[in-house]
């Protein structure tokens, strides 16, 4: 594959990564997995290291890049701000429009990706059994914390960026999602919107800081405990499905800047099976077939790659 082909493809992979990332429920971790990169990934930020930092603080500009994994990171990391300034006005309105058919969608998304992950723990025993329940306890009780009230100081948001990039690199468990539960959701989306640059580069520096921290302890369970490490990955994901359901009461819900944001639902059943509901079930199918599809075509461009290689 040539260094063109190859870029663009990263950049689309990230492109799609950044919109799912400003989704409350969907996880960019969970895209950069079904497309075949998430192991690449983890080792690409953990080449930003000291090493790193040492040789571009001495002048020795060249051999820092050379050192950090930049010919994945740049084309990646393009395609998801670029895919984050595009969508995150477009994500929210739709959300808000059509919200049923939305997460209709993304639960299709996310079953299927579920199914991935899970395939990839290997073979069932006690151990990845009892890692899969722990994760899918874990996000089922997370996912339905009730949003509290956090300050909307220099410092929450940078914490709040830390938070959420650790989330978003995890399969499952959503950035957006945390943000919401830190009620800063709202705030941090506005002002990608309105390009607010000292919020953007406070939580920025939070995001740094959190990915380049916890992507080595996600590397180190990976290298050392794969199989526990992905089915309690499989059980995140499997968990989370109790925020995508797409059929909810909303039983307490508050006003910011004139939008309604559900404070607390309950998944419920449509009471009658009518063209909406056969049309979500459709996109929900939709979904399942696209996630399939993607990890696909990854495999079979990777397999030529190989084979050219």
């Amino acid at each position: 594959m040539s260094k063109i082909k190859e870029y663009g493809l990263l950049f689309s992979k990230g492109f799609i990564m950044g919109a799912a990332d400003v989704v409350p429920g969907v996880s960019g971790g969970t895209i950069a997995f079904i497309t075949g990169i998430y192991d690449r990934l983890i080792n690409a930020i953990n080449s930003i290291n000291i090493k790193a930092f040492k040789l571009l603080f001495t002048g020795r500009i060249r051999e820092a890049f050379s050192s950090v994994h930049t010919s994945f990171l740049i084309p990646l990391g393009l395609g998801v701000f670029i895919s984050i300034l595009s969508f995150a006005r477009t994500v929210t309105w739709l959300i808000t429009k059509y919200p049923v058919l939305v997460w209709s969608f993304f639960f299709g998304l996310i079953i299927a990706s579920t199914v991935i992950v899970i395939r990839h723990m290997g073979k069932l025993t006690l151990k990845t059994g009892l890692s899969f329940l722990v994760g899918a306890i874990a996000a089922w009780y997370i996912v339905n914390i009730i949003p509290v009230k956090t300050p909307e100081t220099w410092y929450f948001t940078i914490f709040a960026g830390a938070i959420s990039i650790i989330a978003m690199i995890l399969p499952g468990i959503s950035g957006s999602f945390i943000l919401l539960l830190l009620s800063q959701y709202e705030r941090i989306m506005n002002a990608v919107k309105s390009l607010e640059l000292s919020t953007m580069l406070l939580f920025s520096t939070g995001s740094a800081i959190g990915i380049l921290s916890f992507s080595r302890v996600l590397g180190w369970l990976l290298e050392k405990h794969r199989a526990v490490t992905m089915a309690m990955l499989g059980g995140f994901m499997a968990g989370s499905l109790r925020k995508v359901w797409p059929y909810k009461n909303v039983l307490e819900y508050k006003i910011i800047n004139g939008k309604q944001i559900d404070i607390k639902t309950e998944n419920i059943i449509p009471s009658q099976f009518d063209s909406s509901v056969l049309f979500a079930l459709l996109l929900m199918v939709s979904g399942i077939i696209i996630v399939f599809a993607i990890e696909y075509i990854s495999h079979r461009i990777q397999g030529v790659a190989d084979e050219n290689s």
